[in-house]
This record gives structure tokens, C-alpha cells and sequence, in this order.
């Protein structure tokens, strides 16, 4: 069931970035448009944002910005009302922000990072913000290991008091989720025109003046989908019914398998794994926690796991995939063995036999 309406609120998904870890996935498509549980990965944020209540979205566009326009159009068909700016040059997270700020209709901004999975309350969100009184609320998640992460500590009453570097002993294991709710005239005070960086600019300064800027914490479901690692893991949760999402209510379990596809009575499907459109899974081939892009074919005998197959990619008989990306229209010939990180470039055609590695990640 949706939130009450929040005419106060937009919604500001950024998607600009070209995703370049996730190469060669995205030299055909953003990052936020890859296929993930049989839909583009926005669509997931997308009925989030909806079932918050909030209609008006506004995409910060850049890399191929025409894709996102393509797809979803003015918005109608998830009930949301869409509107675009295209960022010409790069202007960091926060001058991407200030870049939709004419856009803006209400008091409240939620922004997006475009490559998170999450499953923050956004509504719990929004009522923290609102309850404090705060120029700017920050989802923070609590995770096992932040040393990887910038961390973000509070004090008793939640009130944010810093913004900490990567450190190998770090002060709290609260991390910038990549969620935030700003007031209107915070937004508009950001400098346009150059890159900003909300992390190093933006969040110091505005502490330094004494601004209210509150932290909402949580342990939920979250992931940045940046690696094909966690895309690929990101996908299986969706389907496993881990991560939130609207669109999914109902189709959970081991496998979603999308129409049109040929899969042998002898195949496995386990682990999440998505298998795209017009996907043909022959004969005893095992596919785990992986995603199978429209059309690919996975040979006799072949295994898969914990990897992406780009679109009418083949996978020939009894190779096995491990922790490896397939780019588009790419041909693996027979008992192929990639692991560990390995990508294949599309239309790149591998000879039967041998047995490759890659430590690129």
C-alpha cells in the first residue's frame, strides 16, 4: 500500500555516471537501465519513490541520456510525473544536485544515488527529517567492515558531527548511505556551473555554519551495485525477496524466468538467478546467483555462477563461468573456464578449450 501523497516533496535520482566498473556492460547502457530481476535497475527505485508517496522525479541525466528518456518517458506508466536534466560535463554529486534545482516544486528533496540497492523507509525517513527540523537528513547504514567506506558519526541525539575518510581504524561503523533529504534553499545554495562534491563541499560546510544536519540510521537491506560482483548479487536478492521491491511483489524465489525462454526439464536454476527473454538453458546446465541477459544461450553441461551474460551472448557446451562478466553477443566456445574477475568483451570469440584467468575486478 502507498504512502499519503507528499505534493511537498521531489524526488532527485541521480544518474550520470558511466559505470565504468561494470564495463562492458555499460558501453551499451547506463548502469541504472542494465536488466536486474528482469527489469532496468531503476525501475526498483523508481516504485520505491512511489510507494513513498512521492511523485515528481527528476532525473540528473548524463551518460547516454537519451536511455532513460526512451524507457520511462514522462512517467505515466509507474504513475510518476518525470522530468530530465542533462548534465553536459561532470559536476560531482553535489553540483548535480544544484543542476535540477529549478526543477524543484516543493520545500523537500529526497536525493538518489542511481546504483544503490536499499531497503530504507523512505517514509521513516522523510518523518525523521521533518521531526527535527533538519536542513539536511542523511541515511546512514550500519555496516561490519567500514574501513572500505567514509564514515559518518552522530552524537546521542543523532545529530551528524562529522564527515571521516576511509581509516583503517574507524571512529563508528556508520556509513554515508547515499540517501538524503534536503530543504529547498539548501539545494538552491549550492554553486552551479562547476563541480561540487557533497562529501568534501557541501555536508563540511554546511556543518561549519551551524546547520541542522541529522543522520537517520538503520540496518537494512543495502548494496552499491558498482561491481558486477554486487550487481549480479543485487539481481539474486531481488529475486530472492532480500532487497525491496515493488516491482517483485509476488514473483520471488530461486529463478525468474522471463518469457519466451527454452529451458531443458534437466537444467538448474538456483541462487536469484534472472534469465532474460528468448534465454535458451540446455540440457543439465547449472546457472546460480547469476543474470542472464535477453537471448543468451547457455550450452549443454555449461555452469554459471555468480556472473552476468550479456545480451545474445553464447555459452558453449560444459565451460564453466565463475565470478565473471560476458559482454554482449560474445561466443565462449566448449569446456571454456573463466574465473575470478575475468570479462569478456562483446562480440569477443573465445576457442573451445584453455582455461583463463583475470584478477580485474
Amino acid at each position: 500500500m502507498s504512502a499519503q501523497r507528499r505534493d511537498d516533496v521531489d524526488a532527485v535520482v541521480l544518474v550520470g555516471g558511466k559505470g565504468t566498473r561494470l564495463r562492458p556492460l555499460t558501453l551499451s547502457a547506463p548502469k541504472p537501465m542494465l536488466p536486474t530481476a528482469g527489469v532496468p535497475f531503476l525501475t526498483h527505485l523508481l516504485s520505491r519513490i512511489k510507494a513513498a508517496g512521492v511523485d515528481h522525479v527528476i532525473l540528473g541525466t548524463s551518460y547516454q541520456a537519451e536511455v532513460f528518456s526512451e524507457y520511462f518517458g514522462d512517467g505515466a506508466s509507474l504513475g510518476l510525473d518525470l522530468e530530465y536534466v542533462i548534465e553536459t560535463e561532470p559536476l560531482g554529486t553535489g553540483g548535480a544536485i544544484g543542476n535540477v534545482a529549478h526543477l524543484l516544486r516543493g520545500s523537500t528533496a529526497m536525493i538518489f544515488n542511481g546504483d544503490v540497492l536499499s531497503g530504507c523507509d523512505l517514509s521513516a525517513l522523510l518523518a525523521r527529517h521533518e521531526r527535527a527540523q533538519a536542513d539536511v537528513t542523511l541515511h546512514l547504514t550500519k555496516v561490519s567492515d567500514p574501513r572500505a567506506f567514509g564514515c559518518v558519526p552522530t552524537d546521542p541525539d543523532g545529530r551528524v558531527t562529522g564527515f571521516l575518510e576511509k581509516d583503517p581504524d574507524p571512529v563508528t561503523d556508520q556509513i554515508n548511505a547515499g540517501t538524503y533529504v534536503f530543504t529547498r534553499e539548501v539545494v538552491e545554495s549550492i554553486p552551479v556551473g562547476r563541480p561540487v562534491s557533497v562529501e568534501r563541499e557541501t555536508f563540511p560546510q554546511l556543518l561549519e555554519s551551524g546547520a541542522m544536519l541529522v543522520g537517520y540510521v538503520d540496518s537494512t537491506y543495502w548494496r552499491d551495485l558498482g561491481k558486477p560482483s554486487d550487481f549480479a548479487a543485487g539481481s539474486a536478492d531481488l529475486v530472492r525477496g532480500l532487497a525491496p521491491s515493488a516491482v517483485l511483489a509476488g514473483r520471488t524465489g530461486e529463478a525468474l524466468v522471463l518469457e519466451g525462454c527454452a529451458i531443458a526439464p534437466d537444467a538448474t536454476l538456483t541462487g536469484g538467478t534472472t534469465v532474460g527473454r528468448g534465454c535458451t538453458v540446455g540440457s543439465g546446465a547449472v546457472v546460480i546467483g547469476s543474470v542472464l541477459f535477453d537471448g543468451a544461450v547457455v550450452a549443454a553441461g555449461a555452469r554459471i555462477t555468480d556472473s552476468i551474460v550479456g545480451t545474445d551472448a553464447r555459452i558453449g557446451e560444459g565451460s564453466v563461468l565463475c565470478d565473471v562478466v560476458i559482454g554482449d553477443r560474445a561466443r565462449i566456445g566448449r569446456n571454456v573456464e573463466l574465473l575470478a574477475g575475468a570479462r569478456v568483451w562483446p562480440e569477443v570469440e573465445l576457442p573451445d578449450g584453455g582455461v583463463r584467468f583475470s584478477a580485474d575486478r
